[in-house]
């Protein structure tokens, strides 16, 4: 059984995609990142960087004690070394699914991150950073859309983890003030994706988080305005 640790965004919805693809038995425990959840001292304690996705694996497949991961792609990564499965056991098949990973980890996932903070949330609309990253959110679609141009999905001829980690950051492409169909390469592995049972199913399963109140301006502050000082007085 996986304890998952959990809220409907890009990053939580990249660990229920493998689980509901993998077909493993798994809880969610809510983190509700905007009233503050992610920062109480029993979260903390296996999610260090108070973010969510975490998880608790207790059938871990030495046999010993749980094992708590966060981070969502050591998560993926966890999980598919844990079932054999979304990741080549070749060399080279292996390697390329992990570029593609880390390629979203630190590449697709921070810059529409911040494409969402300062075109959505931020209280000031500042024009140089909106346009800086829906401009750097452009360039990596264009990548992508480069990539899938010569592979029907995106390490390859197989479905992995890699496009796990990357298709919830399309999902709000709009938001990211995008057009899909400037990159048709990209819009055809998206749409294939989304017609995946699994991807169905782990979208039906952030329905009762999803309708929650948006974000709220002291939720704002949760979620913008921590320092290290702060996290400390939290805990």
């Amino acid at each position: 059984m996986i304890d998952l640790y959990y809220w409907p965004t890009p990053n939580g919805h990249k660990v229920t995609l493998f689980l509901e693809e993998a077909g493993l038995d798994y809880d969610i425990h809510p983190v509700d990142i905007s009233a503050g959840d992610q920062f109480k001292p029993a979260f903390l304690v296996f999610s260090p960087n108070n973010r969510m996705p975490a998880i608790i694996d207790r059938d871990p497949a030495d046999g010993g004690e749980p094992i708590t991961v966060f981070e969502s792609g050591a998560i993926l990564l966890y999980l598919a070394e844990k079932t054999g499965q979304f990741l080549p056991s070749d060399l080279r098949g292996r390697k390329t699914v992990n570029e593609w990973l880390f390629w979203q980890v630190g590449g697709l996932g921070p810059m529409a991150g911040q494409n969402h903070h300062f075109g959505v949330y931020a209280p000031e609309k500042i024009p140089y950073a909106i346009e800086r990253y829906v401009k750097e959110t452009n360039r990596l679609y264009g990548v992508l859309d480069r990539r899938l141009a010569e592979a029907e999905f995106i390490a390859g001829d197989d479905y992995t983890i890699a496009d796990m980690a990357a298709y919830p950051w399309i999902v709000p492409w709009e938001r990211q003030q995008q057009n899909l169909d400037e990159f048709p390469h990209l819009r055809r592995w998206f749409d294939s994706i989304a017609q995946r049972p699994g991807t169905v199913s782990a979208y039906a399963k952030a329905e009762p988080y999803s309708n929650r109140p948006t974000v709220t301006e002291e939720g704002k502050k949760l979620l913008f305005g921590q320092t290290a000082s702060s996290i400390q007085g939290q805990t």
